[in-house]
């Protein structure tokens, strides 16, 4: 794969104001962002992960600036925004979409209007520009234009700042077709976004171009990459370490096979689902009641052209 080294360069950026979010009405069913907190964790001197409400953000922090990964929702950019000053104040300056998710990606216009620029996949890019229709088969609303990313790759990229080397690795499609795993090879920690999660089963989001076997490689990219003693950031879910993502993979792989199996006998989907190809890992994977069904429906949507 081709690699682009980016030399940081110094970016003289004005101090802009917050956007402020103001008073906004939100649909039904959507969380209450008032009552979110954001928790912060120290993993190295200088690089800590953000929890709030949705996906897990990274800051590599420093006196070049602070390198960020992902944004979660935009209602919580100002309560991120004063947990980074705890640690740091540094401007940001860059930041990576790992994928093209709002709950990774819909915080960017208001840190773009900060002065960050951001970064991620060309098809993350056109999929804000240009989403999916809704479930409800409505059209799907595209990100503003200070939302997109002002950067894209579609090769290795890296950032060389704050003492650290910053990997852009390109995921084939896996959770989406614009995944991103973001290494952080002095510090030895990996963020791999959703295509990998610590809890729950994977999501195979094929209406925004994943794929199981670009998942599956995706995880091996992982493993390929770690070291025993490696930090694995998921996108949902505990820091783990790289035997949970190869146990991860092997429950993949047992789950597929045996839905394979039951599509060569001639199964439908809803039998495929009434035998329960993952009970025996059911007790192993936190919150899988929620997501046994997806998974498996998606396995079978997977498997069952190819047959």
């Amino acid at each position: 794969m081709k690699q682009i080294a980016v030399r940081y360069l110094r970016l003289l950026t004005p101090a802009l104001a917050f956007v402020a979010i103001g008073a906004i009405a939100y649909a039904q069913g959507q969380p209450d962002f008032s009552k979110v907190e954001i928790k912060t964790t120290k993993i190295t001197n200088n690089f800590y992960t953000l929890e709030g409400q949705g996906g897990t953000i990274g800051i590599l922090t420093g006196p070049d600036g602070i390198f960020m990964v992902d944004t979660q929702f935009a209602p919580l950019s100002e309560k991120i925004m004063a947990a980074i000053r705890k640690v740091s104040n540094g401007p940001i300056k860059f930041i990576v979409n790992t994928h093209v998710h709002g709950d990774h990606t819909g915080g960017n216009e208001n840190f773009a209007k900060m002065g960050a620029t951001i970064l991620a996949r060309e098809n993350l890019r056109n999929r804000l520009a240009h989403p999916a229709p809704n479930a409800n088969g409505t059209p799907g609303t595209p990100a503003p234009p200070a939302a997109l990313p002002l950067m894209t790759y579609n090769g290795l990229v890296t950032f060389h700042m704050d003492g650290e080397d910053v990997q852009l690795i390109p995921i084939p499609a896996a959770h989406t077709d614009g995944d991103t795993m973001v290494r952080f090879v002095n510090a030895d920690v990996i963020m791999t976004g959703d295509f990998y999660r610590s809890i729950q089963y994977p999501n195979i989001d094929r209406v925004n171009g994943g794929s199981l076997n670009g998942m599956i490689d995706g995880l091996g990219q992982i493993i390929a990459r770690s070291g025993p003693n490696t930090k694995i950031i998921p996108g949902h879910g505990p820091t783990v370490d790289r035997t949970a993502v190869m146990a991860h993979r092997d429950m993949i792989l047992g789950v597929r096979d045996r839905v394979a199996k039951l599509i060569e006998q001639g199964k439908s989907q809803d039998e495929v689902l009434a035998a329960k190809p993952t009970a025996d890992y059911d007790a192993k994977v936190q919150n899988s009641g929620e997501t046994t069904q997806r998974f498996v429906t998606q396995l079978y949507a997977e498997l069952k052209p190819a047959r």
